[in-house]
Protein backbone atom coordinates (compact mmCIF):
# COMPACT_ATOMS: atom_id res chain seq x y z
CA UNK A 1 0.00 0.00 0.00
CA UNK A 2 1.09 3.53 -0.74
CA UNK A 3 0.93 5.46 2.56
CA UNK A 4 1.16 8.86 0.92
CA UNK A 5 -1.59 8.19 -1.62
CA UNK A 6 -3.84 6.83 1.13
CA UNK A 7 -3.26 9.94 3.24
CA UNK A 8 -3.97 12.31 0.36
CA UNK A 9 -7.17 10.44 -0.50
CA UNK A 10 -8.39 10.53 3.11
CA UNK A 11 -7.69 14.26 3.39
CA UNK A 12 -9.20 15.04 -0.05
CA UNK A 13 -12.38 13.05 0.70
CA UNK A 14 -12.69 14.58 4.17
CA UNK A 15 -12.44 18.07 2.72
CA UNK A 16 -15.02 17.26 0.02
CA UNK A 17 -17.40 15.99 2.74
CA UNK A 18 -16.62 19.13 4.82
CA UNK A 19 -15.46 17.11 7.83
CA UNK A 20 -13.81 18.90 10.72
CA UNK A 21 -11.16 16.21 11.12
CA UNK A 22 -9.94 13.00 9.50
CA UNK A 23 -8.20 10.01 11.11
CA UNK A 24 -5.59 7.67 9.66
CA UNK A 25 -2.81 5.38 10.86
CA UNK A 26 0.26 7.37 11.92
CA UNK A 27 3.72 7.20 10.35
CA UNK A 28 6.73 9.52 10.20
CA UNK A 29 6.15 10.25 6.51
CA UNK A 30 2.53 11.20 7.14
CA UNK A 31 3.56 13.42 10.06
CA UNK A 32 6.07 15.22 7.81
CA UNK A 33 3.38 15.78 5.17
CA UNK A 34 0.92 17.02 7.81
CA UNK A 35 3.50 19.53 9.10
CA UNK A 36 3.95 20.88 5.58
CA UNK A 37 0.17 21.13 5.01
CA UNK A 38 -0.15 23.10 8.26
CA UNK A 39 2.82 25.40 7.61
CA UNK A 40 1.52 26.23 4.12
CA UNK A 41 -2.00 26.97 5.41
CA UNK A 42 -3.83 23.96 3.94
CA UNK A 43 -4.77 22.45 7.35
CA UNK A 44 -5.22 23.75 10.91
CA UNK A 45 -3.35 21.22 13.05
CA UNK A 46 -2.71 17.54 13.69
CA UNK A 47 -2.39 15.21 16.66
CA UNK A 48 -0.92 11.74 17.06
CA UNK A 49 -2.44 9.39 19.63
CA UNK A 50 -0.10 6.54 20.46
CA UNK A 51 -1.53 3.07 21.08
CA UNK A 52 -0.17 -0.46 21.23
CA UNK A 53 0.21 -0.50 17.42
CA UNK A 54 1.45 2.36 15.27
CA UNK A 55 -0.87 5.08 16.54
CA UNK A 56 -3.63 7.20 15.04
CA UNK A 57 -3.03 10.57 13.39
CA UNK A 58 -5.85 13.10 13.32
CA UNK A 59 -5.66 16.05 10.92
CA UNK A 60 -7.94 19.03 11.50
CA UNK A 61 -9.00 20.50 8.15
CA UNK A 62 -9.20 24.21 7.40
CA UNK A 63 -12.14 26.06 5.82
CA UNK A 64 -12.99 29.71 5.23
CA UNK A 65 -16.13 31.51 6.43
CA UNK A 66 -18.12 30.29 3.41
CA UNK A 67 -17.19 26.67 4.12
CA UNK A 68 -14.79 26.34 1.19
CA UNK A 69 -11.74 24.15 1.86
CA UNK A 70 -8.27 25.66 2.08
CA UNK A 71 -7.15 23.60 -0.93
CA UNK A 72 -8.94 22.53 -4.08
CA UNK A 73 -6.86 19.45 -4.91
CA UNK A 74 -4.10 17.16 -3.70
CA UNK A 75 -2.44 15.33 -6.59
CA UNK A 76 -0.04 12.40 -6.14
CA UNK A 77 2.75 12.56 -8.71
CA UNK A 78 5.23 9.80 -7.87
CA UNK A 79 3.72 6.33 -7.46
CA UNK A 80 5.27 2.98 -6.49
CA UNK A 81 5.09 1.92 -10.15
CA UNK A 82 6.42 5.19 -11.56
CA UNK A 83 8.82 7.18 -9.43
CA UNK A 84 9.37 10.78 -10.51
CA UNK A 85 12.73 12.32 -9.60
CA UNK A 86 13.59 15.95 -10.33
CA UNK A 87 16.61 18.23 -10.00
CA UNK A 88 16.53 21.46 -8.03
CA UNK A 89 16.12 23.56 -11.18
CA UNK A 90 13.23 21.37 -12.41
CA UNK A 91 10.93 21.92 -9.40
CA UNK A 92 7.52 22.94 -10.76
CA UNK A 93 5.70 26.15 -9.87
CA UNK A 94 2.19 25.05 -8.91
CA UNK A 95 -0.72 27.23 -10.02
CA UNK A 96 1.39 30.38 -10.46
CA UNK A 97 2.75 30.09 -6.94
CA UNK A 98 -0.58 29.61 -5.11
CA UNK A 99 0.06 25.89 -4.71
CA UNK A 100 2.97 23.88 -3.45
CA UNK A 101 5.10 20.96 -4.62
CA UNK A 102 6.15 18.52 -1.90
CA UNK A 103 9.48 16.78 -2.42
CA UNK A 104 11.31 14.01 -0.59
CA UNK A 105 15.00 14.96 -0.47
CA UNK A 106 18.00 13.48 1.29
CA UNK A 107 17.45 16.16 3.99
CA UNK A 108 13.81 15.10 4.56
CA UNK A 109 10.43 15.95 3.12
CA UNK A 110 10.08 19.63 2.27
CA UNK A 111 8.27 22.08 0.02
CA UNK A 112 9.50 22.94 -3.44
CA UNK A 113 10.49 26.44 -2.31
CA UNK A 114 12.64 25.08 0.53
CA UNK A 115 14.26 22.54 -1.80
CA UNK A 116 15.11 25.26 -4.33
CA UNK A 117 16.54 27.43 -1.56
CA UNK A 118 18.84 24.60 -0.46
CA UNK A 119 19.53 23.51 -4.08
CA UNK A 120 18.16 20.00 -3.45
CA UNK A 121 16.38 17.68 -5.83
CA UNK A 122 14.56 14.47 -5.04
CA UNK A 123 11.36 12.53 -5.51
CA UNK A 124 8.35 14.69 -6.38
CA UNK A 125 5.71 13.28 -4.04
CA UNK A 126 2.64 15.44 -4.64
CA UNK A 127 1.21 18.80 -5.65
CA UNK A 128 -1.22 20.78 -3.49
CA UNK A 129 -3.32 23.75 -4.64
Amino acid sequence: MDKIADMLTIVRNGSAARLEKVDMPASKVRESLAKILISEGFARSYKVARDSKQGIMRIYLKYDEAGVGAFSNLQKVSTPGRRVYIKADEIPVVRSGTGQAIISTNKGIMTGKEAQKHQLGGELLCLVW
